[in-house]
């Protein structure tokens, strides 16, 4: 990847310290109600973003670490609270007061011009996905969701909608604030996925009021509520979708075709032997009941060397073109980066992302998550600079 040219001070705002710094600088702010603490809040949250970011795999590993250099000078620690004190301590956090550190990274590495190279036809690239990160068929609070098996036992589970600027050319991914998917206070309904992003949606436009975004999702997505919630917010919107579950969408797709009144073009990859066939049709109905949520068509084809096919549908908002139908496929296709970059590499990669490092009676299980957020995103931008350090000679 190439990075531009930018300040040094820039550079250096980029640094996995300057990051620790700027969290530490946010969780200065957040209000604390208890009366002559031991071990200040920021000092509790800062023992907690160590905790992911040095990546032990329990709080009682790392009450055991030895309060080192790291401790003490990259973190800001001189003491640490025992584990069941971080864990009455977070409980009471409101995760929300986390969320502008995400936006403070995201800030610093658009003023360095790191995201540059991160656009797909004028837009950043963002995958929406939600996942579940706590289960137990003991442990539970009230925010927790429920799920009945046939045997009558409950599981109690946490879910969250994370969300993740992505690019086909980059392994490297930029998480954004998750929006939690849980019970509301005094609720007795399960929260659910669509909400979570229509929530997620409006708090990002109030983050990032005039960001042009492309929301890439899976075909669970494509429904007209949620289109409607895209257009409201905003943003641009590339969702799969299927034959068997848009039957009247593919039947217009198919009266097209047979009216010929469809583009398409072809190119083939000389390295690999891969050959791709992108196919799209314009101003087609989402559905049958919403004849109003108008969207565009297309269909890649990619053919093995030996001809196996493989395929992939989508309908969009933009303006579909010769010039940029490749570039939209590649980016639908980077939708995969939110799993296996994000969620797979903090289950499998040392974070630990379905440890149960502590559940509480109140927002402990959230605020952990974020906290593991923050020090997963914290790498990802060390990942993503490598060259811009060089550059800069820090």
């Amino acid at each position: 990847m190439s990075i531009p040219v930018s300040s040094p001070r820039a550079y250096e705002d980029l640094h996995s310290d300057a990051l620790i710094a700027c969290a530490r600088e946010r969780f200065e702010t957040i209000p604390d109600a208890r009366r002559e603490p031991t071990f200040s809040l920021p000092d509790v949250l800062m023992a907690g973003l160590a905790l992911f970011a040095l990546k032990d795999p329990s709080l009682l590993a790392f009450q055991r670490r030895t309060l080192d250099h790291n401790l003490r000078h990259v973190f800001g620690l001189t003491g640490r609270p025992s584990d069941s004190q971080m864990r009455s301590i977070l409980d009471d956090v409101d995760p929300d007061h986390l969320r502008p550190v995400f936006r403070d990274v995201f800030a610093r590495l658009q003023a360095a011009h790191v995201l540059d190279e991160y656009r797909v036809d004028g837009c950043y690239v963002v995958a929406l996905d939600g996942v579940e990160y706590f289960c137990s068929q003991k442990v539970h609070c009230p925010h927790c969701m429920t799920r009945r098996h046939a045997n009558g036992a409950v599981s109690y589970y946490h879910q969250m909608l994370g969300a993740a600027v992505v690019h086909p050319d980059f392994s490297a991914v930029l998480a954004l604030a998750p929006e939690p998917i849980q019970r509301a206070d005094g609720g007795t309904k399960n929260d659910c996925e669509r909400n979570a992003a229509r929530r997620w949606l409006g708090r990002f436009r109030e983050e990032h009021p005039d960001l042009a975004v492309l929301v890439v999702e899976d075909a669970r997505s494509s429904n007209a509520p949620h289109v409607r919630d895209l257009q409201k917010a905003r943003c641009h919107f590339l969702l799969g979708v299927k034959a068997a579950d848009h039957a009247h969408l593919f039947a217009h797709v198919c009266a097209r075709q047979d009216q010929h009144a469809f583009e398409v073009v072809e190119n083939a990859d000389p390295r690999t032997g891969l050959r791709r066939s992108y196919l799209w049709i314009a101003d087609l109905p989402l559905n049958e009941s919403n004849d109003d949520v108008r969207v565009n068509f297309v269909h890649l084809v990619e053919l093995d060397p030996d001809g196996t096919p493989r395929e992939w549908t989508w309908v969009t908002d933009m303006a579909v073109t010769g010039a940029n139908v490749r570039q939209l496929a590649r980016a639908g296709r980077a939708r995969w980066r939110i799993e296996n970059e994000t969620f797979n590499t903090l289950k499998n990669q040392g974070y630990h992302f379905e440890h149960n490092f502590g559940h509480g009676d109140n927002n402990l299980s959230v605020v952990l998550a974020h906290l593991m957020l923050l020090a997963f995103l914290f790498d990802q931008v060390q990942q993503m600079c490598p060259p811009l350090f060089q550059a800069a000679g820090v």
